[in-house]
């Protein structure tokens, strides 16, 4: 019987939000993003604008802002409305995706930095176990 794989759902990475969607903020996503579900994403200070994490800048896109909940693409000139988990809330830590350009140390930062906001990062090995069997 051929094993079915399923992609990463907010179930997979949402496995704790306050009542009343205390946890989430309606954000605008910038031009030319292409963000998965569980994008740790930084916010433009100048726009206020969400974009990918980047430990390389200082516009404010270097400190995470949240966890988006939902893959968005947007287009050169085209900007979308999505939602990200901000606040107590608890994320599973293999659903969350980091740019692939980020060393550990970065990676450490920006989960310290969700862990200030109050969205903690937690490994539930039964379940990373069997996330890192579905990815590959």
């Amino acid at each position: 019987m051929p094993v079915l794989h399923e992609p990463v759902n907010l179930a997979d990475l949402l496995k704790y939000e306050a009542p009343n969607l205390y946890s989430r903020d309606e954000v605008v996503v910038a031009a030319g993003q292409t963000l998965a579900l569980g994008a740790v994403v930084g916010r433009v200070t100048a726009t206020r604008e969400i974009v990918a994490l980047d430990p390389a800048a200082n516009d404010g896109r270097e400190i995470a802002a949240g966890v988006l909940i939902e893959a968005i693409t947007t287009t050169a000139t085209e900007r979308r409305r999505s939602v990200i988990v901000s606040r107590h809330a608890i994320v599973f830590g293999g659903a969350l995706v980091f740019a692939p350009t980020l060393t550990a140390e970065q990676t450490a930062a920006a989960l310290a930095q969700l862990a200030a906001l109050g969205v903690l990062v937690r490994q539930f090995p039964q379940v990373a176990a069997s996330h890192a069997e579905s990815l590959r």
